[in-house]
């Protein structure tokens, strides 16, 4: 099978920080080429892929998020040999979505956003441009949003979990790790920690205005008093950060579509205290690799109730479910129905 996988272009595959749908995308690839599929992956020239490599950006366009040139640039770089491959597989966006009625060559985008809303609607409008396109979800909670949408799996994210630290212990504090951003929800996460009486530490992604400008609102008077902010971390010291961590406090505030961060802190037998929206309930188990409750406030009674769950039984869940050998499984199943030409719409219902 010779398959063409797309990845963003606004961060090297995989990411060295911030940039979870660049780093499934890399152990998809990887994954791949070891069962030995022909993988092309176009991604940025900085990337690191035991696929063959195509790229018009030289690097990662980090800077440039959303510019439409830079996204149709390297999307049309693969239309165009469309012919090379016997399956394109999309995680870059709407635009090859929607462009990929112009192509003859099977296609399968997966939808690494929520379909509620705005996003939810030109999703649709998309599909009535290609109605030979299939999509994967990450969760069910993700495709209920959207049920009249072609559908044809659904795949959910992986972690290499060995590559994550573990201790059956922490030393107190209770982490942030995500997005400055209103949805991510680290404005409730510093409510929560005070009115509990625990120590927080921050990561996030802060570079955007929009970032910037809600952290200087949101987050940066609260600061001190047990509240810390320590920037935007590489892998190994998210690692750290988790494993230390007593819990990683997600209190979010939209129809969250998987949530790698909750996968992560898994395999490092971290539990995770969260607001039951969207995928949550299917990623985090309440009670026993974590605690889930309705709204924030209801986060700060469930903090202690952390220390009754198994640090080792939640690293043994993540072994079993956010493998990379099962993620590749089940991409090589939906690629097969995408193939032998399945009917989404049965699939969906």
């Amino acid at each position: 099978m010779r398959v063409a996988l797309i990845a963003p272009p606004w961060f090297p595959v995989p990411p060295p920080r911030y940039g979870g749908t660049e780093a499934v995308v890399a152990l998809l690839a990887d994954g791949l080429v070891e069962r030995g599929v022909d993988v092309t992956l176009f991604a940025s020239g900085d990337s690191e892929t035991r696929a063959r490599l195509e790229y018009v950006h030289a690097t990662a366009r980090s800077a440039e998020i959303g510019q439409m040139a830079d996204e149709l640039e390297h999307v049309l770089a693969c239309f165009a040999r469309e012919d090379e491959f016997d399956l394109v597989h999309d995680h870059s966006g709407l635009l090859a979505y929607t462009l990929a009625s112009s192509i003859r060559t099977p296609f399968v985008h997966t939808a690494h956003g929520p379909m509620l809303g705005h996003s939810g609607v030109l999703y649709a409008s998309a599909a009535r441009f290609n109605p030979s396109a299939s999509l994967i979800s990450l969760t069910n909670a993700q495709r209920k949003a959207a049920p009249h949408l072609p559908w044809i799996a659904t795949c959910p994210n992986a972690i290499r979990v060995d590559r994550f630290p573990f201790r059956d212990g922490h030393d107190g504090y209770v982490a942030f790790l995500g997005r400055m951003s209103p949805e991510k929800g680290v404005r409730d996460a510093v409510a929560i920690a005070r009115a509990a009486g625990v120590d927080l530490r921050i990561a996030a992604k802060c570079r955007e205005p929009a970032e910037r400008h809600y952290f200087e609102e949101h987050v940066e008077p609260y600061l001190g008093g047990g509240i810390e902010y320590v920037g935007e971390l590489d892998h190994a010291e998210k690692g750290v950060l988790l494993r230390d961590a007593r819990a990683l406090l997600a209190p979010i505030d939209w129809e969250e579509p998987f949530g790698l961060v909750f996968a992560e802190a898994a395999a490092c037998g971290t539990p995770v205290v969260a607001t039951r929206r969207g995928s949550v309930p299917e990623v985090v188990i309440d009670g026993v690799t974590g605690i889930v409750r309705e709204t924030p406030a209801g986060l700060v009674e469930a903090l202690p109730l952390v220390d009754s769950l198994d640090p080792v039984a939640i690293r043994r869940h993540a072994e079993r479910h956010f493998a990379p050998e099962r993620m590749v499984d089940d991409y090589l199943a939906a690629y097969e129905l995408v193939l032998e030409g399945v009917d989404r719409i049965a699939l969906s219902a």
